[in-house]
């Protein structure tokens, strides 16, 4: 009774014989396609360019990872990885070659360290990318160091894809905060920290820094994050200047309503957002050009700020709508930064590839606690001598003289003006009415409709807060002069700060950055912003603490100077100035004087 499906076994088994006699099913596969090997070269290619620019990073406790971002030998990595390695630390390239590196600057808030390795001036690395053009599934690469397996200096490499964009991770402990990261699913295990997440191209998008761990084992589950390129580059200017930098606080919280809505739930009245107008209760809608829909959304865009940049926010009163521009305040005090930024610097040297001690498998894959490390700093390698000032307030100052020097000869280049004489500026009000401003090396005079203001630069400035309603325009424009005559380092005490938008700029999307000078003289706290070709954009100069500074605004500017000045004191426009005639310190020779 089993015969018949026993034949059709049997049969189906011939038939299938005879086909593979054939060679039918049995045919070699085919050659891969000439668009797949081209992607293939095309991925190892990537991989290599990326590969070069990648560091690893050995300290004497663990280790870790970094990227180079500028042929002159800055690399970024993640503070955690830096903080237990001190001042010095020794990198290995792909090279083959060790090159000794010092620390530039810190982030503690947002896990971020700026080293400088030295050796050569023709590094490979790789610029920051728009991690705001990242997508959910977009191709990633991890390039670093896990485990400390790279002893030969050739860096691991994980493929993988970008899982989310726009995370917030909470401190979960220490201070290390990841707001708007990358998440991805490439490999991230301990030693990667501080090596760079690359996209398929090859650009630099994120620094890898946190992953999701089993709790014993601390093996990789496919979770992993990164620091977004945007956010580093918000913060480069002043990690290249050697800072200490600060992450940004509105001054008030947020929650989620009933309704769905974000809404103001506190608010310092000492902040700079209730002094222009937010309260209790505001819907917000947007900040800094986002979108805010959650309390995690407001969380991620303020991550991604240092603090004293100025952006825009929108919110909802009682269904009307509202925009003001917020400066920012910084999340700590500078004594509690510096004591959450200690670096622990090791009495004994870096140890070279191979020389981890047994057991020690890199940075551990989590930050250290707060304020771990010996306080002590270690010896310099004669390589680094002369690359370190101390100074409070600051991580490494030889930099920020660096990045001053820089932004002077920048406005020393532009020139233009003279050394010596009295400076006339002439021209119209908004409303068409005339104005005359002098200003020399004794102080300054005013001519306005409303009446004449004189100041006496022998004379405390803050106390001389003229002409009436502006703030004190009189002081910040005789400063503006001797900034252009004498330089930075004339005006009182005077550092590099930055990198901030525009003054004006903070309205756009997406604002261009520029380098922002601070000097202190005369009671006088003044802010001025540079571009890259070294003229003043604006000046902003408080002379009291707290209260809305005097802004000049300079635009429209002719190859000798601007040709409107806007002052601005908090929410109100003081007066909008044309230039129609000015002359810039001593005629010449036909008794001419410059016009814009």
């Amino acid at each position: 009774m089993h015969l018949v499906p026993t034949l059709r076994r049997a049969v189906a088994w011939m038939s299938l014989g005879l086909l593979i006699a054939a060679g039918l099913p049995g045919r070699l596969p085919a050659a891969p396609s000439q668009r797949v090997l081209e992607a293939e070269q095309a991925r190892v290619a990537v991989v290599a360019r990326a590969s070069q620019a990648s560091i690893a990073i050995f300290a004497d406790q663990g280790g870790g990872s970094g990227v180079l971002v500028s042929p002159d030998g800055y690399a970024l990595t993640n503070f955690h990885v830096v903080q237990p390695a001190g001042l010095a630390m020794r990198c290995g390239l792909s090279d083959g070659k060790l090159y000794d590196a010092i620390v530039v600057g810190l982030d503690p808030t947002g896990d971020v360290a700026l080293i400088k390795l030295v050796g050569r001036d023709d590094f490979p690395f790789v610029p920051l990318a728009d991690s705001d053009q990242v997508h959910v599934g977009d191709e990633c690469y991890t390039i670093g160091n896990p485990f400390l397996l790279a002893s030969n200096l050739q860096p691991s490499v994980s493929l993988g894809i970008v899982s989310g964009v726009h995370r917030y991770q909470f401190p979960a402990g220490t201070i290390l905060e990841y707001t708007d990261c990358l998440q991805v699913d490439a490999a991230i295990n301990p030693g990667n920290s501080g090596g760079g997440l690359f996209d398929a191209e090859g650009r630099l998008i994120g620094i890898n820094g946190r992953g999701s761990f089993e709790k014993r084992g601390r093996v990789n589950v496919g979770v992993g994050y990164a620091i977004s390129s945007n956010q580093l580059g918000n913060f480069m200017g002043s990690l290249r200047g050697g800072r200490l930098v600060d992450h940004a606080t509105l001054g008030a919280t947020v929650a989620t309503g009933n309704d769905g809505r974000i809404y103001v739930s506190d608010i310092l009245e000492n902040s700079d957002a209730y002094r222009r107008g937010l309260r209790y209760d505001d819907e917000l809608v947007s900040f800094a050009g986002r979108p805010v829909r959650t309390v995690n959304a407001m969380k991620n865009v303020l991550g991604i700020l240092p603090s004293g940049w100025r952006v825009p926010l929108e919110f909802r009163r009682e269904g009307r709508p509202a925009v003001i521009s917020v400066r920012l305040a910084g999340v700590h005090s500078a004594a509690e930064l510096a004591k959450l930024a200690a670096i622990g610097g090791q009495q004994q040297p870096p140890h070279p590839p191979g020389g981890p001690r047994e057991g020690d498998d890199g940075d551990r894959g989590e930050p250290p606690e707060d304020g771990a490390g010996s306080p002590a700093d270690p010896p310099l390698p004669e390589s680094l001598r002369g690359l370190y000032e101390a100074r409070t307030g600051f991580v490494n100052y030889h930099f920020n003289r660096i990045e001053r020097d820089r932004v002077a000869e920048a406005i020393r280049s532009a020139g233009g003006f003279a050394t010596s004489g009295p400076w006339l500026l002439e021209g119209s009000l908004a409303d068409g009415r005339p104005f005359r401003l002098e200003l020399d090396s004794n102080g300054g005079r005013i001519d306005l409709p409303t009446g004449t203001s004189r100041l006496d630069a022998a004379k405390s400035l803050d106390s001389q807060p003229v002409p009436p309603g502006s703030g004190g325009m009189l002081a910040a424009a005789w400063l503006w002069r001797k900034l252009l005559l004498e330089g930075p380092a004339a005006v009182g005490r005077t550092d590099y700060l930055g990198t901030a938008p525009r003054g004006g700029d903070e309205d756009d999307a997406s604002p261009r950055l520029v380098d922002v000078l601070s000097s202190s003289v005369g009671g006088i706290e003044l802010e001025t912003s540079i571009d890259a070709e070294g003229r003043i954009l604006a000046i902003e100069a408080w002379g009291t603490s707290g209260a809305d500074p005097c802004e000049l605004r300079f635009d429209r500017y002719s190859p000798r100077g601007p040709t409107v000045i806007e002052v601005r004191r908090g929410d109100s426009r003081f007066g909008e100035f044309t230039v129609e005639s000015a002359r810039y310190g001593k005629r010449d020779d036909a008794g001419e004087a410059d016009t814009p």
